[in-house]
């Protein structure tokens, strides 16, 4: 059985790990394999992101961590940073439940939406997504933060033409 909690500092540590081994996805994609072994968030990253009280991890019956979902206020929305999934417990509906957990906790706070950016047309990504209610943003949607995040992401190396933004309406 797998738990959800907000999580913990003593959590950071393993989250790099965790982020690291949901990469290995990208394997299947010859253009995108390098993002296996590019950067990751930092245990300081994840660390502060705790305790602005925005991140919940998949815990398996040892409590220990093996999926994370790490959010922060972006405008008025809840931003979705990072969702990732340990390798070995993906297609078990974590990433889906993490996500359901972060919607909960931004409605009782009264945010009018979700927002995160990621791959078009990558299973795991885009589709995903959709499958939770976001629609994908047209250039004309974007916010200026939105706007202003995927040109950092092109800036650190990502194709642009492979990016989107996206909404969940709460």
């Amino acid at each position: 059985m797998t738990l959800i909690r907000a999580a913990r500092p003593g959590d950071a540590p393993f989250l790099p790990q965790i982020e690291r081994s949901a990469a290995v996805l990208f394997r299947q994609i010859p253009d995108l394999a390098w993002i296996v072994e590019g950067p990751v968030q930092s245990e300081d990253r994840h660390r502060q992101m705790i305790e602005e009280g925005a991140v919940w991890v998949a815990v398996d019956t040892t409590d220990a961590p093996i999926g994370f979902l790490s959010a922060q206020r972006l405008e008025s929305a809840l931003h979705l940073w990072e969702l990732s999934v340990d390798h070995d417990h993906q297609g078990r509906g974590l990433g889906r439940a993490l996500v359901e957990v972060a919607k909960g906790w931004a409605i009782a706070r009264g945010y009018p939406a979700l927002t995160l950016t990621t791959f078009r047309e990558v299973a795991w990504n885009e589709p995903f997504y959709r499958s939770l209610g976001f629609v994908s943003l047209s250039a004309g949607d974007l916010t200026e933060a939105l706007r202003g995040l995927l040109a950092k992401e092109v800036e650190a190396g990502l194709p642009r033409d492979r990016r989107c933004a996206m909404r969940c309406l709460l």
